[in-house]
């Protein structure tokens, strides 16, 4: 298995790519891999793991094109096998959280307007 260009293959190979992302830095790889290789095997043999030490197999989830994929899942032709990072924030909770803001944001804007001084006097009394 070896680093190659994507237009070259050859009998029996396959061109994939692995690909890794961090939020300043991005890394695509093309290489081929023997037919009947698996996702695991095409990451290892990117090299990947060397550059980015950080990637531990047993924790980092793999995808194919944004889908699911175990580490034992054969590739095909022209293939790109993801490595996703462990999410920082619970998008459950935060769709949660940005509910319960914008309950907040309703009520207060249910409050009359002479208890809540404009925008202009506040304004000035910044001024002042």
């Amino acid at each position: 298995m070896a680093v190659a260009s994507p237009a070259s293959s050859r009998a029996g190979e396959i061109l994939v790519e692995v690909a890794y992302a961090l939020a300043q830095q991005q890394l695509i790889i093309a290489l081929t891999v023997s037919i009947g290789s698996v996702a695991e095997q095409a990451i290892k043999a990117s090299g990947i793991l060397n550059k980015f030490p950080d990637i531990d197999l047993s924790i980092n989830k793999v995808g194919i094109f944004g889908k699911l994929c175990k580490l034992d899942t054969p590739l095909r032709h022209l293939d790109r096998v993801e490595i996703y990072r462990p999410l920082i924030a619970d998008p459950k909770q935060v769709r949660q959280q940005r509910a319960a803001a914008a309950q907040l944001i309703k009520k207060d804007s249910g409050k009359s307007a002479a208890s809540t001084p404009s925008f202009e006097t506040r304004i000035m009394a910044s001024l002042d």
